[in-house]
């Protein structure tokens, strides 16, 4: 089954004994690693449920998963192949009641959040609430509570945030729902807390396999450290692989500190490195390693390549980002007419063949400016996600106030999509009387008391919204609507909830 794989590769693939870190450079074959290991531990006697693979991201998940199933057929689908933040869902679905969350709590997006936030803080201006969003999420992932924020205030900002962030927290609460860095900061809470769920866990998974370790936070290593048994390191079984070379997402909480941890917190950490890139020629890898010579090293490491040195690297200067795209538009024909002269002279020449990098979308334009003024076809990769679309998010507020009326964000976003004479004072005053009688909007809406607050015509419309919510749910549990739910799993499965 190890064919084909290099002496590092092996020697990573076949040690488990204890805990591992992989250093992984570019290219050198991690996601082969993963998968033929996840095929050794198997064969080794390791139950394929009791092998969790944790990526980066749903897009690595599924590539592994495809690769681990290619390989072991049925037995690949019982490994269980997800993100930390999929990981934390099947946690706190499975113990939140510990925490006073239902099964059916919402999972927040951004959007939820910002206007959540808004609300806590009693703000309209959008800056400032981002402000407080990023803040709130940078405390969340380096595991500091509310109350632990406002204590190590320095300043009054800082101490806005804490007490925005209580208040906050207290809305998510009172909503059943949680946002995304609560999938993994609950978790953690949930196994510090309550020992026989860290004892079920850490039964259940008996080796755990980190993808892109660099980019792992505080929370997510603490997390790490409790599934594989840490304080108790000798009887941990995990395998990290990493490269500090290829840190990027320190402005989401990832911090190189981990890889300096493992060694100090599991003494008898075992280190191979992978080092043989087998995507590049010498020459891109001879620029890449000047790139990165200064860099802080934690573990020393030069890739190599056996493709051969490879056409050089070529830089060049441009005046501005129009000069730049019309040089980029250029080479690309002098290429394409000039065939016999390069690297793909054995065949022949299509413009699919080419490709552009950069850095950020808003450069797009102007590239795409100067290809279609020389009438060369394109197509962009990435843009805009699909569950970033408005449609997408109206339907998914939907299904979740289908399946838990305490979810107010997403009661606020079906009641005004499509739009029904439920105006902006009206919810106003709904939420008021929610909140005065701490119920959530939808239980508010049906309250014998709402006439108080409302007006017999806004109840009226209220009422009507009320009832085709509580006859899709009626239908909804009683299979008429099993399609609808398998379409929207399926949703909720590729946006990672």
């Amino acid at each position: 089954m190890s064919s084909g794989l290099n002496p590092s590769q092996q020697e990573a693939v076949v040690y488990a004994q204890g805990p591992l870190l992989v250093l992984a450079g570019a290219g050198s074959g991690k996601t082969r690693v993963i998968t033929f290991k996840i095929v050794h531990l198997i064969q080794s006697g390791f139950k394929p449920e009791s092998i969790a693979a944790i990526t980066f991201t749903n897009k690595a998940a599924a590539e592994m998963t495809a690769r681990t199933k290619s390989l072991l057929g049925s037995k690949g689908q019982k490994v269980l192949i997800c993100t930390f933040h999929s990981l934390g869902v099947r946690i706190l679905r499975q113990d939140g009641h510990r925490l006073g969350f239902n099964q059916q709590f919402s999972i927040l997006d951004s959007d939820d959040v910002l206007s959540l936030i808004k609300d806590a803080g009693s703000t309209t201006d959008l800056a400032t609430a981002r402000r407080w969003q990023w803040a709130i999420s940078a405390h969340k992932n380096n595991g500091i509570s509310a109350s632990e924020a406002l204590s190590l205030a320095k300043d009054e900002s800082e101490r806005q945030v804490a007490i925005v962030m209580e208040k906050y927290e207290e809305r998510l609460s009172a909503y059943q729902s949680v946002d995304f860095d609560d999938l993994l900061k609950l978790p953690l809470v949930l196994l510090q807390k309550f020992p026989e769920v860290r004892e079920y866990w850490q039964s259940q998974l008996k080796h755990l396999l980190v993808d892109e370790y660099q980019d792992t936070n505080v929370t997510q290593y603490e997390l790490l450290k409790l599934l594989v048994g840490f304080p108790n390191h000798e009887q941990a079984r995990f395998t990290a692989v990493g490269d500090d070379d290829q840190s990027i997402y320190g402005w989401r909480g990832a911090t190189l500190d981990n890889l300096r941890s493992l060694p100090k917190d599991f003494p008898n950490l075992k280190v191979i490195k992978l080092e043989q890139n087998y995507r590049s020629t010498g020459a891109i890898l001879k620029a890449a390693n000047q790139v990165i010579q200064l860099n802080p090293k934690i573990y020393p490491k030069t890739l190599f390549s056996d493709l051969g040195e490879g056409a050089p690297v070529l830089v060049s200067e441009a005046d501005h980002e129009e000069h730049e795209a019309e040089r980029l538009v250029s080479k690309i024909l002098a290429i394409k007419s000039n065939a016999h002269n390069t690297a793909l002279a054995n065949k022949p020449v299509e413009w699919r063949d080419f490709a552009v990098l950069y850095r950020a979308n808003h450069q797009a334009r102007i590239l795409e400016q100067a290809l279609r003024k020389a009438q060369i076809p394109y197509k962009v990769s990435g843009g805009q996600s699909f569950f970033d679309r408005a449609e997408i998010k109206d339907l998914c507020a939907w299904m979740r106030l289908i399946s838990n009326n305490k979810d107010d964000p997403a009661f606020l976003r079906a009641v005004t999509t499509p739009k029904r004479g439920i105006g902006h004072q009206t919810l106003k005053q709904l939420g008021q009387f929610s909140s005065q009688f701490k119920l959530s909007l939808f239980e508010a809406l049906f309250s014998n008391s709402l006439s108080s607050a409302l007006s017999a015509k806004a109840i009226a419309g209220l009422h009507e919204f009320g009832r085709m919510v509580n006859d899709l749910e009626y239908k909804a549990k009683h299979k008429r609507l099993c399609r609808g739910h398998s379409i929207f799993n399926r949703m909720a499965q590729r946006a990672g909830i």
